[in-house]
């Protein structure tokens, strides 16, 4: 038998991946439901949905009575009805009762049941789909734009719309409805309605994640990615470590003629990607992360992870990089905190007492009786002290302090 509810679900199960078998047990399970509610249980009824003529047939079993006898309809029936189904049918005995359930149980039950049968599907697809998206989670997918907001971007993937957030999309990039877009899958969370997926192409596991499609040695984890330092439109920083030493971890991902790295910079928009090879050892680490500047020295300081660059005085704004960006990159990458400075600052040459012509021979003894041998050495002291350790009048102090301050304001 045929009806609105077969027709409604059948479309639905013509729409959406839904397993055959767990469909099935839902629909008798709804079906043995609306019979509860219409006789108190359903201990002698039975559902069978045939899924490929979308044909529902109840079945009752009962027990055949006298005519006279009859006490309860639900689970007896007369003779006298049950040889109008079964000319077999004998007092005492069970027959089998098929049961029109469009006339039996009424507009207002089957309906009710309509809808509890297509919220059940429903509920199905949804925890389907947060399956298989959890399954896909780190896959890049590509989609059409859907719609765009200020908010954020709606991208069909597969019949299915996924969230791309502002805070994942490259801030230099637009889109518009109808263009193509490739993200990686980053979240897929739980709601009231549908899963929600969220897409990025902002995320460090985006470029991962390419440089995988794009090299094989990386895919088949001959190259390992060890560290990424990005900011998302303008550059990355990628560490890389080859475990075969007759493979070049840098030379396999920027491929011959730059055809692999060109593949990648090409799908971020020309954005800037530094590559360099991983090591252990903490000076090399670091000296590399700061490409495309080479370190004059570099001094890791004492009681933390503060690392002091001595940069060429030509080369300091390119080791900073636009707004710190180069800076900060190495230090995300290398997990350090590195400070740049000039090596003219660095390597400045201490002025000694001795060399400063203004100072009388008076002076230069009352200074060097008080252990100073620079002009640094005094002018890192405060005056009072100066006082106390020297023994001179303020006088004295004060015509000291000009004298040696000129020769620096002179060199700034």
């Amino acid at each position: 038998m045929k009806h609105e509810v077969v027709d409604a679900v059948s479309q639905l199960l013509r729409e959406k991946s839904i397993d055959r078998d767990t469909f099935q047990e839902i629909i008798e399970s709804v079906f043995l439901s609306m019979i509860r509610r219409k006789y108190g249980h359903a201990d002698n009824f039975s559902v069978i949905f045939n899924l490929d003529k979308g044909d529902i047939e109840i079945q009752a079993i009962k027990t055949v009575v006298e005519d006279d006898k009859l006490t309860d309809p639900v689970l007896e029936i007369t003779l006298s009805e049950a040889l109008k189904n079964d000319p077999y049918a004998e007092l005492g005995e069970e027959t089998m009762i098929m049961i029109d359930y469009e006339i039996e149980f009424g507009r207002r039950i089957i309906s009710s049941a309509k809808q509890h049968l297509i919220q059940r599907i429903r509920e199905i697809e949804k925890e389907n789909l947060f399956e298989e998206f959890s399954e896909r989670l780190g896959e890049i997918v590509i989609g059409d734009v859907h719609q765009v907001t200020h908010y954020e971007i709606r991208i069909n993937i597969d019949k299915t719309e996924v969230l791309m957030p502002r805070s994942e999309q490259i801030y230099s990039e637009r889109y518009r409805r109808g263009d193509s877009i490739k993200a990686i899958i980053l979240e897929v969370n739980r709601t009231t309605r549908d899963p929600e997926i969220i897409v990025s192409r902002k995320d460090v596991s985006f470029v991962k994640r390419l440089f995988e499609l794009e090299v094989p040695e990386i895919f088949d984890n001959i190259v390992e990615i060890k560290a990424i330092a990005r900011e998302a439109g303008d550059r990355t920083k990628i560490a890389v470590e080859s475990n075969d030493k007759r493979i070049d971890p840098i030379g396999a991902c920027v491929g011959m003629k730059g055809v692999r790295i060109q593949a990648v910079v090409k799908e971020l928009n020309r954005e800037k990607i530094d590559i360099i090879q991983w090591t252990n050892e903490p000076q090399l680490y670091v000296r590399r992360a700061l490409a495309p500047v080479i370190p004059l020295d570099l001094v890791f300081l004492e009681g933390g992870n503060k690392v002091l660059a001595v940069i060429p005085d030509d080369q300091i704004a390119q080791a900073i990089g636009k707004k710190g960006q180069n800076i900060r990159l190495a230090s995300q990458l290398t997990g350090y905190d590195i400070e740049s400075v000039k090596a003219s600052e660095y390597y400045q040459e201490e002025l000694y007492l001795k060399d400063v012509v203004e100072l009388d021979e008076f002076q230069r003894e009352v200074l060097k009786g008080a252990g100073f041998r620079t002009a640094e050495d005094v002018l890192n002291t405060d005056r009072l002290t100066l006082l106390q350790v020297t023994g001179a009048s303020p006088e004295m102090i004060d015509v000291i302090i000009a004298i040696l301050s000129s020769y620096f304001e002179e060199s700034e």
